[in-house]
């Protein structure tokens, strides 16, 4: 798999999201993607319990442990590799969480605009 240009929104380098939870589709603790990320993981997302539950209830529980697949469950204040397109949900549905601009890969435009991006950005 071909890494695209590790860019973020703003056009400058992609910064990390996070690494404690490990993140991103290439597990690198960056919202880097590629042709084959199918989700657009690139939503560099802060958890909220609101969110968590939006999540899970839309049929992604992002909150449960999974020790088989190395997954910790996340917990309100985890920043995340969130796909665009969920990130966008919850944005209708009014319950999309904060966001850090620098750390959201130039990808996420495809699927999210930037003034709704800016409008939950931590940074």
């Amino acid at each position: 798999m071909d890494m695209d240009p590790s860019l973020n929104v703003l056009g400058t380098e992609l910064q990390p999201c996070s690494t404690r939870p490990l993140t991103g589709f290439f597990r690198n603790g960056a919202c880097d993607t590629c042709r084959e990320d199918r989700g657009s993981h690139t939503v560099c997302a802060v958890m909220t319990a609101e969110f968590l539950a939006y999540s899970k209830y839309v049929g992604n529980d992002l909150s449960t442990p999974r020790p088989e697949f190395g997954f910790p469950g996340l917990q309100p204040g985890d920043a995340w590799c969130l796909c665009a397109g969920r990130f966008l949900q919850a944005h209708e549905e009014g319950c999309a969480p904060n966001l850090h601009l620098g750390s959201t890969h130039r990808r996420a435009l495809e699927v999210v605009s930037i003034e709704i991006l800016q409008a939950y950005a931590l940074d």
